[in-house]
């Protein structure tokens, strides 16, 4: 799946488009609330009303992506290769967890 690279080098590719402050600052946010929402799928089934919530925090994370990239200046890596999307959240772990 990951096309003979490794984490580190699919991530340091992702950092690259990813160095503005505020798309940082949005990235921050924007991608556990994404994570959290596709999370919260399953459990939508069961609880009522749960997905307007999950719904909400899918949209406002994308947005909170796409703010970042206006003013990175570039476009989000995931439209070259749909992996970023994956990268994306190992990116954010290690951002933030180290």
């Amino acid at each position: 799946m990951m096309g003979g690279r490794s984490w580190d080098e699919w991530i340091d590719e992702y950092s690259e488009s990813h160095q503005h402050p505020i798309n940082q600052l949005t990235h921050k946010f924007g991608i556990p609330m994404i994570i959290l929402s596709i999370l919260l799928v399953i459990p939508s089934f069961f609880i009522g009303g749960l997905w307007r919530f999950s719904l909400g925090l899918f949209v406002f994370g994308w947005i909170l992506q796409f703010i970042g990239h206006y003013f990175e200046g570039k476009p989000p890596e995931f439209m070259k290769d749909y992996r970023f999307l994956f990268v994306g959240a190992r990116w954010w772990m290690k951002k933030t967890f180290g």
